[in-house]
């Protein structure tokens, strides 16, 4: 036979070697060459089946997942990226950042860290100097941002077994409210800022032009109408989250240093839907304070209790992830399972369609180690096919650093390796099990 059916008979009996670019993040098993990472090199190069920069990685706990995202990101500060951690759930990334003199921003109750999700960032620089095309550019992408924020956060609050609904009428009262506080319709100079108990505040005792230009007969029909959603905004400053996303942000993040982190283990104690809340409010807050140029790497642990807060959730990830590109960054989304993100709604929701289209929005995914009743999801979720199964389910799981890393259509069986003096005690995640 031709050498170009070889590869079809006996796939994974070699493998071209990735150009040396990038991060070198171990060894490829099968042709013994150094495996290099470098995604936004893969993206420019026609040779290589790469159109965006996003990572997602999968495994079954204590595989590697961490180490391996820890080792890119240290590797990948050479070449003058910074990463930003935006919720570290469990405090993974805390030796890292300390390594390199960061002390990671701790966000819980109690704690003096506050981050105002209304924030609007460098966008709100120099407003008056602005043309009015370019303000009503800026004030659509910070109000189309913070909308999608609050529906999250509303939608996602449930009354027996039904979420509280956002539908129309909800979001033109919240963007009616969010232009009357920042005086966006008013006043040119600035934009003014705003905080969460502000907002609450405009619903609970709303003014006469509020109810005009919402088009509601009278006061008592507004409060009436609108109790539901102003239950829910009122959750937000007095619930679970008090004290921690209802004031002006408290913390300075130093944009040139290799690393920052939010620390969210002060959280473990509240559930999964505060943490998801908490992350939908980190990631909003991150993409706003997006400023100036470089590559940036944020790194989403946990994603999928993010996309379980509903549709508009999986909308702001996916919204991330397609505009990757146009920052410079790449994201990197780190789970269990590719079923994982089924979890953002209930089966054939539009919630769960998005959630499963995300999955393709990252060319560049890597498999560790998962038990054999993943591998179903492994075919119908990621395409893989039987032999690339098998590895992910056998091969994978004989010992830990292993995983198939797929680059587009590619595959290539890499065993992670880390300095044994400089990288591993930075990598190891198995400390708070040691007595």
């Amino acid at each position: 036979m031709t050498s170009d059916q070889v590869g079809l008979y006996w796939p994974f009996t070699t493998a071209t070697p990735t150009a040396p670019t990038g991060a070198p993040m171990g060894v490829d098993v099968l042709n013994g060459s150094t495996f290099y990472v470098d995604p936004h090199g893969w993206v420019q190069d026609d040779h290589v089946p790469v159109t965006n920069p996003n990572i997602f990685i999968f495994g079954k706990p204590g595989r590697g997942k961490s180490a391996w995202v820890k080792a890119f990101c240290n590797r990948m500060f050479a070449f003058g990226y910074q990463a930003l951690i935006m919720g570290d759930p469990k405090d993974e990334y805390e030796l890292l950042c300390r390594h390199f003199g960061v002390e990671p921003f701790a966000i819980g109750p109690g704690m003096p860290a506050r981050l105002n999700p209304l924030d609007p960032g460098p966008l709100a620089a120099g407003w008056d100097r602005l043309t009015r095309a370019e303000r009503d550019r800026r004030s659509g992408l910070i109000f189309g941002r913070w909308l999608v924020l609050l529906r999250s956060l509303i939608g996602c609050q449930t009354i027996g077994d039904h979420r509280v609904p956002v539908g129309p009428t909800e979001e033109q009262i919240l963007k009616a409210v969010l232009e009357d506080l920042t005086r966006h319709t008013t006043d040119s100079r600035e934009l003014r800022p705003i905080v969460l108990p502000q907002l609450w505040a405009a619903l609970d005792n709303p003014s006469s032009g509020l109810i005009e230009q919402t088009r509601f007969p009278d006061r008592w029909r507004f409060l009436e109408d609108t109790r539901l959603l102003r239950d829910a905004v009122a959750q937000l400053t007095t619930g679970a989250l008090a004290g921690i996303f209802d004031a002006p942000t408290s913390i300075t993040i130093d944009w040139t240093a290799p690393i920052q982190s939010m620390s969210l283990s002060r959280l473990a104690g509240l559930g999964d839907q505060a943490t998801g809340m908490a992350l939908a409010c980190l990631s909003s807050w991150g993409s706003a304070m997006r400023e100036g140029g470089g590559h940036r790497i944020n790194i989403r642990d946990e994603a999928w209790k993010q996309l379980r807060l509903g549709p508009d959730a999986v909308a702001s990830f996916d919204q991330d992830l397609r505009l990757s590109r146009a920052h410079g960054d790449i994201e990197i989304a780190v789970s269990h399972k590719p079923s994982d993100y089924l979890s953002a709604g209930h089966a054939g929701t539009q919630a769960q369609q998005i959630a499963k289209d995300l999955l393709h929005l990252a060319d560049i995914k890597v498999l560790y180690g998962q038990d054999a009743d993943v591998a179903d999801d492994l075919d119908h979720l990621l395409d893989l096919r039987p032999i690339a199964r098998a590895a992910i389910t056998g091969w994978a799981m004989h010992r830990t650093g292993r995983a198939l890393i797929c680059v587009g259509p590619t595959t290539h069986k890499v065993h992670l390796t880390l300095h044994p003096d400089l990288e591993l005690p930075l990598t190891h995640t198995n400390h708070n099990l040691q007595t």
